[in-house]
């Protein structure tokens, strides 16, 4: 149980420093991030299973100006994780990962005022000339303190054991884990309608609709309908090249007067 909650863990420090050292990788995303932790505790399939819903779920989570939402890439780690250690079904796991979200969200804003004074730290040091001791406030104790800020409590949950996680479970009131699990049903519909919102036009409408009544009628996969969809934007997309490849009657016209003067 040592070696998984220390390689849990450091999925969840991998995940941390994506979007913060890293670059823009998408690792943090819950439905990679959960895949990642049912490839190291042996069963991917219960890890997706966590990470598609939860990704639904944090569609439409967007960190703007000072809010800071949830914290779903803690979330669904120990979300995936509980699913997969105490044999449960991802529906279960999802009624705490909301909690714990809330939970990684106040821990990040404790971490954000403890990060600010190390802002003023460098400023001194700048002032004073110490430059390599600005550089390390900012690119050495500034992802370590992050990346204590998820391995220690997911180290905590693995190596304890999902008893831990079952009595913070116990502790949650029913008619809370009564709507936390109303809430992981229609979060995913929402989340959803706020990325359609973005996307739909007039012109990609018709392929919505398309889409869904093939689904309905055809009773076809979400495969069958994703392979649908390819075959039919090739075909789109040929015919549009085709039709941008021919030449307009405008441009036949000089073409004729050519023509015409070289058989007179």
């Amino acid at each position: 149980m040592l070696v998984k909650a220390i390689l849990v863990g450091i999925i969840g420090v991998f995940a941390m420093l994506d979007s913060r050292l890293l670059g823009r990788l998408n690792f943090e995303r819950p439905l990679i991030v959960s895949c990642l932790v049912g490839i190291a505790l042996g069963d991917l399939q219960k890890g997706l299973m966590v990470g598609a819903t939860l990704e639904l779920m944090s569609l439409g989570i967007v960190s703007i100006g000072a809010a800071v939402p949830a914290d779903m890439t803690l979330g669904s780690i120990i979300a995936a994780a509980f699913a997969i250690l105490s044999n449960t079904n991802a529906q279960t796991a999802l009624t705490i990962a909301i909690p714990i979200g809330i939970l990684g969200q106040l821990l990040g804003i404790v971490s954000r005022m403890f990060l600010a004074t190390l802002t003023h730290s460098a400023d001194k040091a700048v002032e004073e000339g110490k430059f390599v001791k600005a550089q390390n406030y900012h690119i050495v104790w500034g992802p370590i303190i992050y990346s204590l800020l998820y391995f220690v409590p997911v180290f905590l949950a693995i190596y304890f054991g999902t008893g831990v996680v079952n009595s913070f479970v116990k502790m949650i009131p029913e008619w809370l884990t009564n709507g936390l699990s109303l809430a992981s049903k229609i979060l995913p519909a929402y989340g959803f309608a706020l990325l359609m919102s973005t996307m739909l036009s007039k012109k990609t409408t018709v392929f919505l609709m398309l889409g869904f009544f093939v689904t309905a009628y055809a009773k076809l996969s979400v495969t069958g309908v994703a392979i649908f969809a390819v075959i039919l934007a090739v075909i789109l997309y040929s015919l549009d090249k085709g039709n941008s490849n021919t030449p307009s009657a405008a441009n036949q016209a000089p073409m004729d007067d050519l023509d015409d003067l070289e058989e007179l």
